[in-house]
């Protein structure tokens, strides 16, 4: 089973590579990985897809709060969110097909935000469905190139992932040097 898990952390050197060293440690793998510093700038969100059932994503969790960098974790598996992702597509065009790739363009409310004699590049947001949609329409078209920025999640309503329990700005306090040995 696929699983959207955020993590709040410490926005400081090595972080990142103590998360994914958790994963790769145990056997985990990451599906998809985007990092980022929130509105306090000594925090940053990492929000990763990762395969398993429960029971493995319950594991996860608690070896990532066991880290001494990490403020709090969610699994969005069971709460009401919104996802997204963002891809950058580079098709090959030419005069015979410019007007269908256009088409599927705006069919997909994307943009082309590059223009070349030869290329265009096309931006295009959505969910994973969405993306592979898009990216099946254009293949015989001609796809030289894709990026993407694998996927964000955001809880719906009010409820927000904070440092607080009750979803306020909190400072940070640190957590004792010891619970990371333990790990």
């Amino acid at each position: 089973m696929l699983h959207t898990i955020s993590i709040l952390v410490e926005n400081e050197f090595g972080v990142l590579a103590r998360v994914a060293g958790l994963f790769s440690g145990r056997g985990f793998n990451i599906k998809s990985l985007t990092v980022a510093e929130t509105l306090d700038p000594t925090v940053s969100r990492i929000t990763l897809e990762t395969i398993g059932d429960d029971q493995i994503v319950e594991q996860i969790t608690k070896q990532l709060n066991k880290l001494v960098c990490v403020i709090k974790v969610i699994d969005f598996q069971d709460a009401t969110h919104v996802d997204r992702e963002m891809a950058l597509i580079k098709v090959a065009v030419d005069e015979r097909t410019r007007g269908e790739v256009l088409n599927i363009v705006d069919i997909f409310r994307a943009k082309v935000i590059d223009v070349s004699p030869r290329s265009y590049i096309i931006e295009v947001t959505g969910d994973e469905e969405k993306l592979n949609a898009i990216l099946n329409l254009l293949k015989p078209l001609g796809i030289k190139e894709i990026v993407r920025t694998g996927k964000v999640a955001m809880h719906r309503g009010v409820q927000i992932l904070s440092s607080s329990a009750l979803g306020e700005a909190v400072e940070l306090k640190r957590k004792s040097p010891q619970k990371e040995k333990a790990a």
